[in-house]
């Protein structure tokens, strides 16, 4: 079975509301609105918010020319396609952009393509790295050639994250190799940090994406591998996949090797909460063995400081798996302190549910879909809402069974924010302060020390502030003139 996209059998659309505590669920577009497609079909990844207080994401497929697209999408359903990838000759722009977009300092988006780049077959090529702008100026900054047996990788299939040194940060190994971490600059100048290797696989196969924690130090899972010797895990792999640690330079460390009951095959990267623990998920594995219909079931898990995981809640603990199974993104922390995520399957082959779950293991489905789902992910927008994509369903006509995907929200009330792109940075930077109807900001602090520098966008949606001298981590506060907004998680002040 791929790795990519796991799959599932789609029998009927609808979407079936649940009710789990005061919500409400809107279904915010439909993929394949638009003649041939042209919008984009089949999303993968999670959303993420621009300086414009729009969302941003992509489709792996459809677009202009049938290889997906990016897209910009505002809160209401305004959606406007920004790039059509394979647009150029044997698709030397990429094609099937999948993961989520990371916001760079400047405002311009940047993200990954698993397939193309080549400048000599097509569709051939192995993947690229682009940036793209709010107005959908995009550049190729690195085309993957797998030269060299492999040193530079093939196929990313994950999203990038900002290093506190400037520098992205991003991972290869979907197919042709064992994998890599690598690093790139604004610029595009890319260096192999890191390189997998097969060879007994023990420090593991086929890394997903990478955070970058408070101390610094980088985390993320792999697939498969490890130095687990057990029987054989999910989808046919000897091992059943990693958490690792690495640092800027490249030494990777691996934490810990799942042996199945305690989860197998992760296929998302980590989280860090407020309490400075790192919570994920496995695609498969835990307590309740094999669900029905021989699907995975999968767990969520937290792992410490110190290097102890716990496995928080195994799926399918309720009968016929109504608490959803095979979860394949990575969870978020709320502005209420609680985890949420998404599952790609409920029952055998339901396509999937929204939970929240408590940082000590009580999960709570707050929505079932119907059939034509498999949600990817969530973001939290800084108006509170929960967003999300699904790979199927919808009202979109594509030849896809199943629907054309959709993006939708999830509103339970939690609180408007404010968040901080880079999350990291020393005194005397400049940080892009997101929220929503900034007008009128009297006050920017960082930890209680006030800004006396900063600019609130045109569109009320972003500011633009220094990090003050005598500043320290902690939480960001805005004064608006409908109250104080606070950041969701601290700001670390570099030394």
């Amino acid at each position: 079975m791929s790795r990519n996209l796991p799959c599932i059998v789609i029998f009927v659309l609808c979407l079936c509301y649940y009710h789990a505590h005061a919500q409400t669920f809107t279904t915010v577009y439909n993929f394949c609105s638009q003649p041939s497609c042209s919008d984009g079909q089949a999303p993968t990844g999670s959303l993420i918010q621009g300086l414009d207080g729009n969302l941003y994401g992509t489709t792996s497929a459809g677009g202009a020319f049938g290889h997906g697209t990016i897209f910009q999408i505002s809160p209401d359903g305004q959606l406007t396609t920004l790039y059509s990838l394979c647009s150029k000759k044997n698709c030397s722009d990429g094609s099937g952009p999948v993961g989520a977009l990371t916001l760079g300092v400047g405002g311009d988006l940047y993200g990954v393509t698993t397939y193309g780049g080549s400048t000599k077959v097509n569709p051939g090529g192995l993947g690229t790295v682009f940036k793209i702008s709010a107005a959908g100026a995009l550049t190729t900054l690195y085309r993957f050639t797998y030269a060299d047996a492999g040193v530079d990788g093939a196929g990313p299939t994950s999203g990038l994250v900002l290093g506190s040194n400037g520098d992205f940060y991003g991972t290869t190994g979907s197919y042709g190799g064992d994998g890599t971490i690598f690093k790139m600059t604004p610029a595009g100048k890319l260096t192999t940090v890191y390189s997998f290797d097969s060879t007994g696989g023990t420090n593991g196969l086929y890394p997903n994406a990478l955070i970058q924690a408070a101390n610094g130090m980088f985390y993320g899972t792999t697939f498969a591998g490890g130095a687990y010797g057990g029987a054989t895990c999910s989808f046919g792999y000897d091992n059943c996949g990693t958490v690792f640690k690495m640092t800027p330079a490249g030494k990777l460390t691996t934490l810990y090797n799942f042996n199945g009951a305690d989860g197998a095959n992760p296929l998302a990267g980590l989280v860090q909460t407020s309490s400075g623990k790192l919570y994920g998920t496995t695609s498969a594995g835990g307590a309740n063995g094999t669900c029905p219909g021989n699907e995975p079931c999968g767990t969520v898990f937290q792992i410490t400081a110190r290097d102890v995981l716990t496995t928080l809640y195994s799926f399918c603990s309720q009968p016929s798996c109504t608490d959803g199974n095979d979860p394949v993104a990575a969870l978020i922390e709320a502005t209420d302190g609680n985890l949420y995520g998404t599952t790609g399957q409920a029952t055998p082959s339901g396509p999937g549910t929204i939970f929240q779950i408590t940082l000590g293991g009580s999960l709570t489905t707050l929505y079932r879909f119907g059939y034509g789902g498999f949600p990817f992910g969530l973001v939290q927008g800084t108006d509170g809402k929960l967003y999300g994509t699904t790979f199927y369903g919808g009202t979109g006509t594509c030849t896809q069974s199943g629907g054309c995907g959709t993006i939708f929200s999830l509103d339970l009330g939690l609180r408007p924010f404010v968040t901080t792109s880079p999350t990291s940075g020393k005194v005397g930077a400049v940080v892009n302060i997101l929220g929503s109807n900034l007008n009128g900001t009297t006050s920017v602090t960082f930890n209680g020390t006030s800004a006396t520098v900063f600019t609130v966008n045109a569109t009320s949606t972003a500011i633009s502030a220094t990090v003050p001298a005598g500043a320290t981590t902690g939480i960001v506060q805005v004064t608006t003139p409908g109250g104080t907004l606070s950041s969701n998680m601290a700001f670390r002040v570099l030394p």
